[in-house]
């Protein structure tokens, strides 16, 4: 993931109400990070009992007015069910595929709290959706 144009202090981005800990690269106002989490539920996996955590709800959240002031949504197939059965034709139909997935709207509104946990020393710049808070 990659955030351009936030503040340090005053934004944080939120994943499914979780704070993504985020990196500075260097450029202004420019942060990185890794996401990690369970797209579906086979019927048998290594983790039967680990929920699946689609679609991805992203939210830039204020730190200063206690809201989301924009975001998406996120779906690991297409939203409406025209999943395809083989592979792209071209780059235009993989774009085109990868972008059906995105929905410009589907963010938390009104304020919230976000949730409070400890990074994970092994991979400090990553969340895990799959670990419990």
């Amino acid at each position: 993931m990659r955030l351009d144009g936030a503040t340090g202090e005053r934004h944080r981005l939120v994943v499914n109400g979780r704070i993504v800990p985020l990196r500075a690269t260097g450029r202004e106002g420019e942060y990185v990070a890794g996401i990690r989490y369970r797209a579906w539920q086979p019927a048998r996996g290594m983790h039967p009992t680990l929920p699946v955590d689609a679609p991805l709800v992203f939210d830039l959240y204020d730190t200063w007015s206690e809201r989301a002031i924009g975001g998406c949504a996120y779906h690991v197939a297409h939203p409406g069910g025209r999943n395809s059965e083989v592979f792209p034709v071209n780059a235009y139909e993989a774009e085109g595929r990868r972008l059906a997935r995105f929905e410009p709207f589907g963010f938390t509104g009104g304020m919230f709290d976000t949730a409070r946990e400890e990074a994970n020393p092994d991979f400090p710049y990553t969340l895990d959706l799959r670990r419990g808070v």
